[in-house]
C-alpha cells in the first residue's frame, strides 16, 4: 500500500510542478502587460491607450492629430460656401428630381440660377407617397445676379427633392442639388443680429440693411406647428427683387434657412406670416457676407437688366453649405 501510494504521488509531482509553472507564467504575464501602457488604432483613425490606471475601467482617448478625412468641428453654418455639386439645366416647363434613398442624409441644399434672366420655380420635398411637407414657390428677377439658395432639412428618409421650371422654354435654369452635413445648427447664430423675433399670424416685419451687406441669412420656425410665410427683397418702393411663398408643415422639424443676395444700396427683406393668429412664427435675419463698397457708384441700386457683376463680379458661383 505504501509503495503504490508513493508511486501515484511521483506520477502527480511533474503535472502539479506544471500546473504551477503555467499559472505563475500566465501570473507575470498580466501584471506585465498592466505595467505597460500601449495603444491601438481603429479604423477610423482614433488612438486609443490602456494603461496601469485603466485596469477594469474604459478606454480612454489619447490626443494625436486627427484623420486626414475627418470632419473639422461644426460650427454652425461656416464662411466657405462654394458648390461642387453639378449644375443640371431644368428647360421651362419640366421637371427635374433628385432622390436620397439614404436615411443618413439629413440636410439637403438647393442652388437655383440662370444666366440674367428671370427665374420662376416650385422646389417640393417629397417624403413618401402624396406627401409633400415642404413646398417653396420661388421668383428671382435676375437669375445671376440673386441666385436663389436655401437649405432643406430632410430627417427620416428617403426623400426627394423636386424643382420645376414654371416658366417658359425662353427662361431655363440651372440646379445645383447636394446633400451638405446635418452636424451644427441651422445658420451662424453669431451673426444673426436681428432676432429672434416672434411674428404673429398676418403681421410683417422688415428688415433694411447697409449698402456694404452683399448677402443676408434669414430663418424662420415654429414651435411644431405649420408655417406659411411670404420672403420678399425690396429695392426701392414696390419693386420686388426676390420673392418666396413658402410652406412647411412643420417648423420645428423642417425650418426654412437660406441665403439672399443683397447687391447694390436700399435693400430691405420683408417677411410676412401669410397664416392666421394661431400659427406665429420666429424669424432671425442677419448679415451674411460683408463686402467693401466705398464709392458712390458701387452703393447704386441694381436696376433690371444691370447686373452687379458689371460693377464688382458675380456672387453667384461661391455657395456651399458648411465646408
Amino acid at each position: 500500500m505504501k509503495l503504490s501510494a508513493a508511486f501515484s504521488l511521483l506520477l502527480l509531482a511533474p503535472s502539479a510542478i506544471n500546473g504551477f509553472s503555467l499559472n505563475q507564467a500566465k501570473t507575470s504575464a498580466v501584471n506585465s502587460l498592466k505595467s505597460t501602457p500601449f495603444s491601438y488604432s481603429d479604423n477610423l483613425g482614433r488612438r486609443f491607450a490602456s494603461g496601469p490606471d485603466m485596469e477594469g475601467g474604459e478606454m480612454q482617448r489619447q490626443s494625436g492629430p486627427p484623420p486626414q478625412n475627418a470632419a473639422p468641428p461644426s460650427q454652425g453654418f461656416g464662411p466657405s460656401v462654394q458648390s461642387k455639386s453639378p449644375e443640371v439645366t431644368v428647360q421651362g416647363g419640366s421637371l427635374k428630381t433628385w432622390a436620397f434613398s439614404s436615411p443618413a442624409v439629413e440636410r439637403v441644399q438647393v442652388v437655383l440660377k440662370t444666366e440674367g434672366r428671370p427665374l420662376d420655380a416650385d422646389v417640393e420635398l417629397w417624403a413618401g407617397p402624396d406627401n409633400t411637407p415642404h413646398k417653396m414657390r420661388v421668383y428671382v428677377e435676375n437669375g445671376a445676379t440673386r441666385p436663389f439658395n436655401t437649405v432643406v432639412e430632410t430627417p427620416r428618409g428617403p426623400n426627394t427633392i423636386s424643382v420645376r421650371n414654371i416658366g417658359q422654354l425662353e427662361f431655363p435654369m440651372a440646379a445645383q442639388i447636394d446633400a451638405v452635413s446635418a452636424a451644427g445648427p441651422l445658420g451662424d447664430m453669431s451673426r444673426m443680429d436681428q432676432g429672434p423675433m416672434t411674428i404673429q399670424g398676418g403681421a410683417l416685419r422688415t428688415y433694411p440693411f447697409d449698402p456694404q451687406v452683399d448677402s443676408v441669412q434669414v430663418l424662420l420656425r415654429t414651435d411644431g406647428r405649420p408655417l406659411n410665410a411670404r420672403i420678399e427683397l425690396l429695392q426701392g418702393p414696390n419693386n420686388n427683387k426676390q420673392v418666396i411663398e413658402l410652406y412647411t408643415e412643420d417648423g420645428l422639424d423642417r425650418p426654412f434657412y437660406a441665403i439672399i443676395e443683397t447687391p447694390g444700396s436700399g435693400n430691405v427683406l420683408r417677411i410676412v406670416n401669410t397664416a392666421t393668429v394661431e400659427f406665429p412664427l420666429t424669424c432671425s435675419a442677419g448679415a451674411y457676407k460683408v463686402g467693401e463698397r466705398n464709392s458712390f457708384e458701387q452703393m447704386q441700386p441694381v436696376i433690371s437688366g444691370y447686373g452687379s457683376e458689371n460693377r464688382y463680379g458675380s456672387p453667384s458661383n461661391n455657395f456651399r453649405y458648411g465646408n
